[in-house]
């Protein structure tokens, strides 16, 4: 089932095998950004993380996943949040051959 992705804010997506590969811990995750159930998701191969609030965090989360090896538009996306309230976006991963 597609996610809903809200707008205003950045949410970070990454493909479920790299995360589960690159040793960061979701508690940690949890814990540092102060995220709730509803802002750390996974659908399928997909883990969806956020609206993040800040944009610096995001930034934090992207070096982050960098350090741990994840190679961004390989393993991971992000997406700015950027787009009007009347476009409801949703998000798939789609398993590669």
């Amino acid at each position: 089932m597609p996610l809903a992705i809200p707008h205003g804010h950045p949410t970070l997506f990454i493909r479920k095998d790299a995360f589960e590969q690159s040793g960061i811990m979701r508690a940690a995750l949890d814990e540092r950004l102060g995220l709730t159930a509803d802002e750390f998701r996974v659908e399928g191969d997909l883990v969806c993380v956020g609206p993040i609030p800040a944009d610096d965090a995001m930034q934090d989360l992207i070096a982050e996943l960098e350090e741990a090896g994840l190679i961004h538009f390989e393993h991971f996306f992000d997406l700015s949040g950027n787009w009007p309230e009347w476009l409801k976006l949703f998000a798939l991963g789609a398993r590669m051959a």
